[in-house]
C-alpha cells in the first residue's frame, strides 16, 4: 500500500471516530450547562429563590447553572417548555407548587400535566402563608374574622397575587371549610395587595411569611394565624390556623425540581444528589430560614406523594374557578 493511501486511510478512520464520539461530546457539553426554567418574572419569590439555589447547585455539579425566566400560563409555561426539552440533563423546571397542584384545575388550556408529562427529580423547600389584617382592624383572631364574614356575607375582601395563586386558594379553603362568603380581589403580585391591606382597602390577606414578616414587625399589619400545621420560627407567637379554631386547615407551598419526560436515571440521580447536598449546607439553610422557608430534603417519591395529595384537595376547593 502506498504512503498516500496509508495517509488517506488514517484520516478517514479519524473522521469516523470523531463522528462516533460527537453525540457523546454534545451530551457532555449540554450537561455542563444546566438551565433552571422559572415560570415567573424576575424579582418575584420563586425567581429570587432560584437565583439563591443556582450558584450553590453549580458548585455541587461543577457546571454552569443559568436561571431563565419564562413567565406565562399562570407560571406553567416553564413547565410546558421543560416537557418538550431534550432529556439530556441540561434543562429543569424550578417549579412552585401552585403550578403543579392548583393551576391544572383552573387553567383549562394547559398543554401539559406536570404529574404525567415530567420527571420528578427532587423536592427543595416548603413555605407557609400567614393571615394578616390591617393594624387598625378591630379583628384580633380568626374567629373574629369569621364572625364578621357571617354577619356581612361577601363584604370581607381579601387580596392575592392573582387567580390561582397560593394566597388566593388559602382564602378559598378558609371560606370552604368555615362555610362563609369571602370576596377575592386579585392583584398582579403580592406587593400591591399588601399595600391595600395596610391602607385598609382590604380586610385581610394571606401572604408568604417571608414577605409579610417585615410588615408585621413594623406594625403595619397584624398576624392572626399561619397556615402550616406547626408554628413558624419567624413568628413563634402567632398560632396556626388549627390552633385558631380551624382543625382541618393546612396550606403549605413548596418548590421542587422537575425534568423532561424520560430523563435518564443517571441524570435524575445526579441532580437529586446535588440538590440534597445543597439543602444540607448550613449557609443555604440559614438563607432559607431568613426568608421564612424550610428545606425539604427527600426522594422524588415524597414529591410525588405530596403533589398527589394536594392536587386532590384543591380539586374540591377550585370548583367554579377558571382562567384563560
Amino acid at each position: 500500500m502506498s504512503t498516500t493511501l496509508h495517509r488517506r486511510t488514517a484520516l478517514a478512520a479519524c473522521a469516523l471516530a470523531g463522528l462516533s464520539l460527537l453525540p457523546q461530546a454534545q451530551a457532555q457539553t449540554s450537561a455542563a450547562n444546566v438551565r433552571l426554567l422559572v415560570g415567573y418574572a424576575a424579582g418575584g419569590p420563586v425567581d429570587a429563590m432560584a437565583r439563591i439555589f443556582a450558584p450553590a447547585l453549580a458548585k455541587e455539579l461543577g457546571a454552569n447553572v443559568i436561571v431563565e425566566n419564562k413567565p406565562g400560563a399562570s407560571g406553567a409555561l416553564a413547565g410546558e417548555l421543560t416537557s418538550t426539552a431534550a432529556a439530556d440533563g441540561a434543562t429543569y423546571w424550578f417549579a412552585a407548587s401552585p403550578t403543579v397542584t392548583i393551576v391544572p384545575h383552573i387553567q383549562k388550556k394547559l398543554k401539559f400535566d406536570a404529574m404525567r408529562d415530567l420527571t420528578p427529580v427532587a423536592p427543595l423547600l416548603t413555605y407557609a402563608n400567614v393571615l394578616v389584617v390591617p393594624q387598625a382592624s378591630p379583628l384580633k383572631t380568626v374567629q373574629d374574622l369569621l364572625a364578621q364574614a357571617r354577619s356581612n356575607p361577601g363584604k370581607v375582601f381579601y387580596g392575592s397575587a392573582g387567580v390561582g395563586a397560593s394566597n388566593h386558594l388559602s382564602g378559598e379553603l378558609l371560606a370552604h371549610q368555615a362555610n362563609v362568603q369571602l370576596t377575592h380581589v386579585p392583584y398582579k403580585g403580592n406587593a400591591p395587595a399588601m399595600n391595600d391591606v395596610i391602607g385598609g382597602q382590604l380586610q385581610m390577606m394571606f401572604d408568604i411569611i417571608g414577605g409579610a414578616q417585615k410588615f408585621i414587625s413594623g406594625g403595619q399589619v397584624r398576624a392572626l394565624a399561619v397556615t402550616s400545621a406547626t408554628r413558624n420560627p419567624m413568628l413563634p407567637d402567632v398560632p396556626t390556623m388549627r390552633e385558631a379554631g380551624m382543625p382541618g386547615y393546612e396550606v403549605v407551598g413548596w418548590m421542587a425540581l422537575y425534568g423532561p419526560p424520560k430523563l435518564p436515571a443517571a441524570a435524575t440521580e445526579r441532580m437529586a444528589e446535588a440538590t440534597r447536598k445543597v439543602l444540607a449546607t448550613a449557609d443555604f439553610q440559614q438563607r432559607l430560614a431568613a426568608l421564612g422557608y424550610a428545606p425539604w430534603p427527600g426522594p422524588a417519591a415524597d414529591l410525588v406523594a405530596q403533589a398527589t395529595k394536594e392536587r386532590a384537595m384543591w380539586g374540591t376547593v377550585t370548583k367554579g374557578i377558571e382562567i384563560d
